[in-house]
């Protein structure tokens, strides 16, 4: 019995509001007039994706990283202000950039 089961034994009337913060602060990511560049390289024979052309907070940055690679269950990093996925998901990636009101520009093959 977790928390929540004890809380609604205790107050029975009571409704939860759904609210997550999780949510609330990825979606307040700064929105840009330029389109953020998806590249695709290959690094020691290695396919990768390069996120760079964000002009907002390196945070908000930091996060669209992170939920992109839990999103794609994917590696990568964040360095000199552009996002480093392993492997070629442009696809996938333009799709969820897209979705969150990003304008996003294809470049290379």
């Amino acid at each position: 019995m977790d928390l929540q089961d004890q809380l609604k034994n205790l107050f029975p009337d009571h409704k939860q509001e759904a609210t997550s913060t999780k949510e609330n602060n990825i979606s307040k990511l700064w929105m840009q007039d330029d389109p953020i560049i998806c590249k695709y390289e290959k690094r020691k024979g290695k396919p990768i994706t390069i996120l760079e052309g964000y002009t907002g907070a390196n945070e908000d940055f930091k996060k669209l990283a992170k939920e992109l690679k839990t999103t794609l269950s994917v590696g990568g990093s964040f360095k000199d202000d552009k996002i480093i996925i392993q492997g070629d998901y442009r696809d996938k990636i333009m799709s969820i950039l897209k979705n969150k009101g990003f304008n996003v520009k294809r470049v290379g093959g």
